[in-house]
């Protein structure tokens, strides 16, 4: 049985508010007020009801509106949603399976998934039936029962609402008499959801090569702009522009969740980074605690996948599935390498790890974050010898600029020093040499890095701060940095 999601704060009294006038709309029906006058023409129950009293069960009983799946969507900031209309008058949300009662309860839950700060949701106005907004089918209702009441304007929709909605794709909706396609991955429903299942909705993002890993060789220098500088969306503008992250501070907010990262998660993302002049992408698992807000990573997972290789990509993909299950962990966020950049997001990564959010939040009743890192291990602009690491998350854009990119956001984040080096992450690191033995991009680390220093020097200088204070596998990694000089 699907469950039904009531939206919190002031929308669920909205909800309540369309529920118990749908329970008393009978009771209406059959006992119309006394000195009601005459009837409305063209229906019986036009007298008794009040615009607001007009619930999607009315216009499904009327047959203003039909049951059907994906007939029902909502574009917010860039984002689109779809849902599945019930004859009874819920909504299905397609993602997760979640029910909702009204348009309202639907339109401020999606809309908090991508701007937690949204306070309502405008439904009737935000959401759309085959590409129409429902408040039209409200005045259409309203004509054909009502011809003598006095016109009611049309509510407006929250900010970010019209402008989402690309122009041929509406007209293409209206004419077939369906809604757009949706973008975002479809999911099972939420209560057969596993951790497994939930990992492989975000390990798929929209819009991006199943063969991400490697995805370039690193060209000319790129100079990195300003946030406050980059203005409306242009598909003009390079996707891989370098943008400078902003910290909460610096806009007057706070951090919306605290981060704890294991030191061998570090070590891990690092070593695997340092192999190759491609960009390389993994998988970050470990635990939210809602009662603390505290997202602990405990667990990189590399992906070891070239280019367009999406068979193999897949195949990766499922064994991270399967090992975060196994280890009772979730899925908490990725991160990949600039190897001769700086450790700044690009707009496609901004992109991206907007996706990411909102595909972690989607999948349950509450907030996730999901935690973006970024590892630039041969810029030569790095304070020093060691790879800058850093750490990002997506806020959306103001809601009056829908079409602005996201903000990237600088998180803070705290570091726990691990004991020792799990057998996992030596197994890992010698799995990942054996991986791009002789490829063509491998880094050459018996060459020179700078004047004094080998590509080597710099791998191991780097990794010597993330190294647990047992020394007892020092005698391990020794042999894996053999197995690297041997393969390059």
């Amino acid at each position: 049985m699907a469950l039904a999601a009531a939206s919190p704060g002031g929308d669920e009294g909205l909800e309540e508010d369309e529920d118990e006038l749908e329970q008393g709309l009978d009771e209406a029906e059959a006992e119309p007020e006394a000195g009601s006058g005459a009837k409305a023409a063209g229906s019986p129950r036009g007298a008794v009801l009040t615009r607001r009293g007009i619930t999607l069960r009315v216009l499904l009983r009327d047959g203003f509106l039909e049951p059907a799946h994906g007939v029902l969507s909502i574009y917010y900031l860039g984002k689109k949603f779809v849902g599945d209309l019930g004859a009874d008058g819920t909504i299905t949300w397609q993602e997760t399976g979640q029910v909702f009662n009204s348009p309202s309860a639907w339109a401020t839950h999606c809309k908090r998934l991508v701007n937690p700060a949204k306070k309502s949701g405008c439904g009737w106005a935000s959401v759309r039936y085959k590409g129409q907004k429902l408040d039209q089918y409200k005045a259409a209702w309203l004509r054909k029962n009502q011809p003598n009441a006095a016109p009611v304007e049309e509510s407006l929709p929250s900010e970010g609402e019209e402008e989402e909605v690309p122009e041929e794709e509406e007209e293409e909706a209206s004419r077939e008499g369906r809604a757009p396609v949706q973008d975002l991955v479809a999911a099972k429903k939420l209560e057969e959801r596993s951790k497994k299942q939930q990992c492989k909705s975000l390990v798929e993002p929209a819009g991006t090569d199943h063969g991400h890993p490697a995805k370039r060789l690193e060209s000319k220098p790129r100079v990195p702009v300003r946030y406050c500088t980059l203005g409306t969306r242009d598909s003009a503008r390079n996707p891989q522009t370098l943008v400078e992250v902003t910290s909460f501070a610096a806009i007057n907010k706070f951090q919306p969740f605290n981060v704890a990262i294991s030191s061998n998660v570090l070590l891990l993302l690092d070593f695997h980074s340092h192999l190759t002049r491609s960009e390389v992408v993994g998988y970050l698992g470990g635990r939210w605690d809602t009662n603390t807000q505290l997202l602990t990573v405990l667990r990189a997972f590399p992906c070891r996948t070239r280019l367009g290789d999406a068979e193999a990509a897949g195949t990766v993909e499922e064994e991270i599935c399967q090992s975060l299950f196994l280890r009772g962990l979730s899925l908490v966020g990725w991160y990949h390498s600039h190897p001769f950049g700086p450790a700044l997001p690009t707009l496609h990564d901004i992109d991206v790890q907007m996706d990411y959010q909102l595909k972690l939040q989607g999948s349950g009743n509450g907030f996730q974050p999901c935690l973006a890192l970024i590892c630039g291990p041969y810029y030569h602009g790095n304070p020093g010898i060691e790879s800058k690491i850093a750490p990002f998350w997506v806020m959306p854009p103001p809601e009056q600029r829908p079409n602005d990119y996201g903000i990237p956001m600088e998180v803070e984040v705290a570091y726990i020093q691990d004991g020792f080096l799990t057998n996992d992450v030596l197994q890992e690191m010698t799995l990942l040499v054996e991986f791009y033995k002789g490829a063509p991009d491998l880094v050459k680390f018996q060459e020179m890095w700078t004047q004094d220093q080998t590509y080597l020097d710099k791998l191991k200088g780097s990794l010597a701060s993330r190294t647990p204070k047992d020394q007892s596998f020092a005698h391990i990694l020794e042999q894996i940095y053999s197995l690297l000089k041997l393969s390059s």
